[in-house]
């Protein structure tokens, strides 16, 4: 029996995906910081899970900010980053994930006091042991701030280094206004040398979204592109993106908080045009969803059917950053999963 044409909300939950826009900061759900609150003896202000839920307000990525960053005050120790990082790759399974390309922050602990190792220490753990723990491949992308300065981002590399075994690649995150790509262009040339893949956020709706956009094609050279989505107002950086295979890793739950809407025209229409567009949870804890959530949002909204859903659950894995091998067992895994659903 054919799969219909219009997916439903189970197939989607359990279609196999990789998550490739995920910070893991953001996973921050309220139980769990008021927990790691009380082991830490962190006063939050905060009594309750409605206490937390009532701070998650916001409406737009500077608000969202304003709220993001203190709340991580509550993580200090190893075993923090590490129960933060497994509890989202626990939930993540039940949403099918089977490749998680995990974003982290360390600037955002660093600059109060927590040492990188600290960080990374807790990270790596979890992402070493969620294949066993949770039957998914992780690995850690670490991102710089960009609203802290060059000279920040590049020291924050050096740091790096020495554990660059435990991570596959950098990202550039947080305010965009007034902090362009090419601002960071020396410290993501280095990178490179030494190995580590290359994104950067091109968020939503930005100042100079299509500079900043071409900036990271052609003037930095990146590997993936995060959000993106503003690239429709460019037709000869679509053909660019397209020609390139180069992957955009749109977040439609998230886009809905901080814009008019989710942008999903926008992303089913760069995915009819060839383009490598993905779906994502970005900061899931605060827009409420995850990963699975934001296909079934997105698959509603944007009227797209069974074989388009498929095809982006696809595009996923052809842009994560695994072996050939690897991505062909991946798609072998899709291709089982619909046909057992067809059954």
């Amino acid at each position: 029996m054919p799969l219909p044409t219009t997916p439903t909300n189970d197939f989607l939950l359990g279609l196999p995906k990789a998550e490739l826009h995920l910070h893991v900061e953001g996973t921050l759900e309220p139980d769990l910081k008021l927990r790691l609150a009380r082991r830490n003896g962190v006063d939050i202000g905060q009594q309750s899970v409605e206490d937390v839920q009532a701070t998650y307000q916001f409406t737009d990525l500077a608000s969202f900010l304003a709220v993001y960053y203190p709340a991580m005050q509550v993580l200090v120790t190893e075993q923090d980053f590490y129960d933060l990082a497994d509890a989202y790759l626990a939930k993540a399974a039940t949403q099918g994930v089977k490749r998680a390309e995990i974003f982290f922050d360390p600037q955002a602990h660093t600059t109060r006091g927590i040492s990188f190792a600290t960080v990374i220490s807790g990270y790596s753990r979890a992402a070493y042991e969620a294949a066993e723990r949770h039957g998914i491949d992780a690995e850690l992308i670490m991102c710089f701030l960009r609203d802290h300065t060059p000279e920040s981002a590049h020291a924050t590399l050096e740091e790096a280094l020495p554990h660059k075994h435990r991570i596959l690649g950098v990202g550039l995150d947080s305010d965009e206004r007034g902090n362009p790509p090419a601002l960071f262009a020396k410290t993501f040339a280095t990178a490179r040398e030494n190995g580590l893949k290359l994104t950067m956020h091109c968020d939503i709706d930005q100042h100079n979204s299509i500079e900043h956009i071409r900036q990271v094609i052609e003037d930095i050279a990146v590997d993936r592109i995060d959000h993106g989505t503003n690239i429709v107002e460019d037709p000869a950086l679509v053909k660019m993106v397209r020609d390139q295979s180069l992957g955009l890793t749109c977040c439609p739950l998230s886009n809905s908080f901080v814009s008019d809407d989710m942008k999903a025209n926008e992303i089913i229409n760069l995915l009819r045009e060839g383009v490598k567009v993905t779906l994502n949870s970005d900061d899931p804890a605060y827009f409420g969803g995850y990963i699975g959530d934001n296909y079934q949002a997105f698959a509603q909204a944007s009227g797209a059917t069974t074989a388009e859903m498929v095809q982006i659950a696809r595009n996923s894995f052809d842009v994560s950053w695994v072996s050939a091998e690897r991505r062909a067992d991946y798609h072998a895994m899709i291709d089982s999963y619909v046909q057992e659903f067809s059954a």
